[in-house]
C-alpha cells in the first residue's frame, strides 16, 4: 500500500471516530510503528490531524473545543437515552430526596426520564439545575418540584456559571447528582474545556452524597484543558458501552461502580 493511501485511510478513519493509534494502524496496514509515525507528522503539516501520546486526534479535538449545544443534541441521541434510563434505575422505588442535575446533553436525557420515574414512585422530591436546558424539560412538570440556581449563563452550554452558581452550590446537599463530561481518562480522570464549567462540576461533586457520572463512550480516553475531578471522587458511571482496559482497571482502582446501558 502506498503512503498516500494510508494517508487517506487514516483521514477516513479520522473523521468517523475521531482517533487513531500508531499500534493500531501498525497492526492494520502491516508496517512499522515508524511508517506510521511518518505518515502522521505528514498530515499533521497538512493541517489533518493533531497529533497526541500515542496516536492523533482529529484536529476539531483540541483540549478547549467544544461543541455548540445544538449541534450536540444531534449526536448519540440513542445512546444517550439509554444512559438516562440505566441511570435512573439507581432511584430506589419510592425514592424521597433531592437530586442536582448538571448541564449537558446527556443530564438533560436523565431529566427528561425523572418526572415519570418520580411519578411512578409516589414519593416528593426536589430537583436543582443549573441548567436552562433541564430547567425547561422539567417546568411545568407538576409530578416534580424544581429549583433553578441562576448565575451568567453560557450560550455554548446553556448552563448558569459564575461565583453566584458555586457559591449558591456550596450550600446544598443533594442527595444524589448526575454529572455530564467532556472527557473521562484514566489519568486525568473527568474534564471539561471550559475553567468556569469546571468550577460548577467540582462544587456539585463535593456537595452530593453520591455523584453518578453519565456519558457516551465517546468521552472514553478524553482529556479536556480542565480537570473537574478524580475518578476517586465519583460513585457510579453509566455509559453504553465497556470502558477500554486501562480505564477499566484505573475505575476499579477508584472503586466507581461501572453499569452499561
Amino acid at each position: 500500500m502506498y503512503a498516500m493511501e494510508r494517508q487517506q485511510l487514516i483521514e477516513r478513519e479520522l473523521r468517523e471516530i475521531g482517533r487513531v493509534s500508531v499500534v493500531d494502524l501498525a497492526r492494520r496496514f502491516d508496517v512499522t510503528t515508524e511508517t506510521v509515525r511518518r505518515d502522521l507528522d505528514r498530515l499533521e503539516r497538512t493541517g489533518s490531524l493533531r497529533r497526541v501520546h500515542g496516536g492523533a486526534v482529529g484536529i476539531d479535538r483540541a483540549s478547549t473545543t467544544e461543541v455548540s449545544l445544538s449541534e450536540r443534541r444531534l449526536r448519540q441521541g440513542e445512546a444517550k437515552r439509554a444512559i438516562a434510563i440505566e441511570a435512573t434505575r439507581l432511584l430506589t422505588p419510592g425514592f424521597r430526596g433531592s437530586i442536582f442535575i448538571d448541564a449537558g446533553t446527556t443530564a438533560a436525557a436523565v431529566a427528561a426520564e425523572l418526572p415519570q420515574v418520580l411519578a411512578e414512585g409516589g414519593a416528593e422530591v426536589e430537583l436543582v439545575t443549573h441548567s436552562l436546558e433541564a430547567a425547561h424539560l422539567l417546568a411545568g412538570d407538576d409530578r416534580v418540584s424544581l429549583t433553578v440556581i441562576g448565575g451568567r449563563v453560557r450560550g455554548v452550554t446553556a448552563a448558569a456559571v459564575g461565583a453566584h452558581t458555586v457559591r449558591t452550590i456550596g450550600e446544598l446537599r443533594p442527595d444524589i447528582a448526575f454529572i455530564g463530561t467532556n472527557g473521562v481518562s484514566a489519568g486525568f480522570g473527568l474534564s471539561t474545556p471550559d475553567p468556569e464549567e469546571a468550577a460548577v462540576k467540582t462544587a456539585i461533586i463535593r456537595a452530593a452524597r453520591r455523584v453518578v457520572v453519565v456519558a457516551d463512550t465517546a468521552k472514553f480516553g478524553e482529556e479536556l484543558l480542565v480537570r473537574f475531578a478524580r475518578l476517586d471522587e465519583i460513585d457510579v458511571l453509566v455509559s453504553d458501552g465497556s470502558p477500554p482496559e486501562d480505564l477499566a482497571a484505573a475505575l476499579a482502582e477508584a472503586d466507581v461502580e461501572v453499569r452499561v446501558a
